[in-house]
């Protein structure tokens, strides 16, 4: 862990972001350098309070700063769901648990600073298009694979949050209609066939052994035919889902982030082929991976939090972050 100190305390925010498994917090400099993480379970499975879970890791975290030497500027907390980013109010997660939480005014309660609450997704989006996959492109999405999907739609250079803040939830794209059931109350839902905790999940319900993980069924592909046919009906799945967003948004470039994109061309191959067998009259736009992987949340989060605390966020600032696997 390097100490903040210095002319590079100027600047410094603190980014959270909060996932379905961990939660993970930051302490970002003030050019874009990541230089202290923590992780941390979620506490949903075990049944604690998951708002105050995130309260602490967010108090903790501005210790942290404090004893390096840091001051923070700001904050900028992310998660799942259906967020109201006007109000700064977590609307519906259910991967999380959180139901209408006032995340914004409960944590700048707790630290005083400038908070800035948003979408997981869409601020994976703002990170790549300030500096990562999405960087100079007006037009492009980003699908971040982890324990849920959801997209960043980017248009003219802004993610487009929607009517209702919930914009790019295509996890719950059906892809097979009357198909196996979602935590959401649908059926054949995108999420559950080809998120990484969907992976698991349904390796597990098919009769395979209990405690693997995506990346375990990903390495067990030549050797496991329930794993090959799990891995085959997830890309199959996003080929799919990939296909319908091409045809609805025209997107110049599709970036896959998240652990599940982590597979490289085991993942990206065949769901290049799916995409481009369902799309008969036109080409397929370029897929690519994430340039900041399982950070770009967190990087995306910082940029929020200098955003709210009224620092300039400069292009290509965040890209010096290191890319987390």
């Amino acid at each position: 862990m390097t100490p903040v100190t210095g002319p590079e305390a100027d600047g410094s925010v603190l980014a959270v972001d909060v996932g379905g498994t961990t939660m993970k917090g930051s302490i970002v400099d003030g050019t874009g350098r990541l230089r202290h993480t923590v992780v941390v379970p979620s506490r949903v499975a075990d049944g604690a309070d998951p708002v105050e879970a995130v309260r602490v890791l967010c108090r903790r975290l501005r210790d942290d700063a404090l004893t390096l030497g840091a001051t923070p500027a700001g904050i900028g907390v992310v998660t799942p769901g259906i967020i109201d980013e006007a109000a700064g109010v977590v609307r519906y997660a259910s991967n999380i648990r959180f139901r209408d939480v006032p995340l914004r005014a409960l944590i700048g309660d707790d630290l005083g600073l400038p908070v800035a609450v948003g979408h997981d997704a869409r601020a994976a989006g703002i990170a790549e298009a300030v500096a990562g996959a999405g960087r100079g492109l007006d037009n492009f999405l980003l699908l971040p694979l982890g324990t849920g999907i959801a997209a960043t739609v980017v248009v003219h250079g802004l993610p487009v949050p929607g009517t209702t803040w919930s914009a790019g939830e295509v996890g719950h794209m059906p892809v097979h209609p009357g198909g196996e059931p979602c935590s959401c109350g649908q059926r054949g839902c995108l999420e559950v066939y080809a998120s990484a905790g969907g992976l698991a999940r349904r390796y597990v319900r098919l009769g395979g052994a209990p405690g693997l993980d995506s990346r375990a069924i990903a390495e067990a592909y030549e050797t496991d035919p329930l794993a090959r046919s799990v891995w085959d009906d997830a890309t199959e799945a996003l080929g799919l889902a990939l296909a319908t967003l091409t045809l609805t948004l025209d997107p110049a470039r599709i970036v896959l982030g998240g652990g599940l994109a982590q597979a490289g061309e085991q993942l990206f191959g065949p769901v290049r082929k799916a995409l481009a067998a369902a799309l008969a009259w036109r080409d397929a736009p370029e897929l690519l991976p994430s340039a900041f992987g399982a950070t770009a949340a967190q990087v995306g989060a910082a940029v929020l939090a200098r955003r709210a605390a009224g620092l300039p966020v400069p292009d290509g600032w965040g890209a010096l972050a290191p890319v987390a696997s």
